[in-house]
């Protein structure tokens, strides 16, 4: 039975080894062009603002619009719409003003995201 089970494990490592390298067809460094499959790092249905400085944010709207989701580098927070009239989200400490492809950003006294534009515009 020992050595049953010896013979076996050699063929069935080996087939495991050769399974791994089905995946070397995403990156190949051995080869001349290495093909590099990038993944898109934008949340899905979610608008990307690009800011003064640099800054980035993402705003996914929610229930028809009288909610957003804020998505934040390190932290998401959910806003609810304030007023009945234009694109104004808050939960109290941050405020989002949205005017077409523009917003304007305040998380408290900490951080302000000014001059904001979408970079990639999703319809309403």
């Amino acid at each position: 039975m020992n050595r049953y089970f010896q013979a076996l494990t050699l063929p069935l490592a080996l087939v495991a080894l050769l399974a791994g390298c089905s995946s070397m067809d995403k990156y190949n460094p051995f080869t001349d062009n290495p093909t590099i499959v990038e993944i898109p790092r934008a949340p899905a249905d979610a608008t990307e603002y690009l800011c003064e400085g640099n800054k980035r944010f993402y705003v996914r709207p929610m229930d028809k619009g009288s909610r957003v989701w804020l998505i934040y580098p390190d932290r998401e927070i959910g806003l609810e719409k304030v007023g009945s009239t234009g694109d104004r989200y808050s939960n109290g400490i941050a405020v989002l003003d949205i005017n077409g492809n523009e917003a304007t950003l305040s998380d408290g006294p900490k951080v302000d995201y000014k001059a904001c534009q979408a970079v990639n515009p999703k319809k309403k």
